[in-house]
């Protein structure tokens, strides 16, 4: 656990993904030092173990209490059109519960120009939360509610993210799964070997918009 910064120190940005290949992507982000600029966290697979992690590390006291959070990792697309490798900023998250309101990502204008300056595909709008894998009929339907995207922790990231306190916000998926593109079919490691190589390369555009972050604002 990263020690808790100096009280006139810039708080880290917090990466949270689910799964360890994600984090393997991401791992640039964190260099395992006390005072890396950027703490990659490994939340674990589903919208309440995302919750329960983020909970405890934005908590009183810990090192990135009071940090920017980005929800990353992988994704399922829903937009016809898509393909693995794609980028997804959410322009806002929708939790897959009712009654939870959504979190708009206001802060996102940054990561779009970076990573279209990086020749990247790169979709915004609704990013939608669910409770477990989506397939077909549930695909189609979250995508006629106007969604472009779905996964299952990065709601509940930044739900919980801004219920500990105000701070910058952000969703950054690559997309593995979309509808042309399911997982399931003959050929789809090629798809994910391109998702896994762009999700590795997004890491740098963290970096970068943690310190327009820090910028005096104008």
């Amino acid at each position: 656990m990263p020690r808790r910064p100096p009280p006139d120190a810039d708080p880290p940005l917090l990466v949270a993904c689910a799964l360890g290949i994600e984090r393997f992507a991401l791992r640039g982000g964190d260099g395992g030092a006390a005072d890396s600029p950027v703490v990659t966290l490994r939340t674990g697979m589903g919208p309440q173990a995302a919750e329960r992690a983020i909970a405890a590390a934005l908590g009183e006291g810990s090192a990135t209490a009071d940090s920017p959070v980005v929800a990353s990792g992988f994704c399922a697309g829903l937009a016809p059109g898509m393909r693995p490798g794609d980028v997804v900023v959410a322009a806002a998250t929708r939790d897959h519960r009712a009654g939870v309101p959504d979190v708009p990502c206001r802060d996102n204008g940054p990561l779009l120009r970076a990573l279209r300056q990086r020749g990247l595909r790169v979709h915004t709008g609704l990013l939608r939360g669910s409770g477990h894998v989506v397939r077909g009929a549930e695909r189609a339907a979250l995508h006629a509610q106007g969604a472009i995207a779905v996964d299952m922790e990065s709601a509940a990231t930044l739900g919980a993210a801004v219920r500990a306190g105000r701070r910058p916000v952000a969703a950054v998926r690559v997309v593995v799964d979309a509808p042309e593109h399911e997982l399931v079919r003959i050929g789809t490691l090629r798809g994910g070997i391109s998702a896994f190589r762009v999700l590795r390369s997004v890491a740098p555009v963290f970096f970068e918009w943690h310190r327009s972050l820090l910028l005096p604002r104008r």
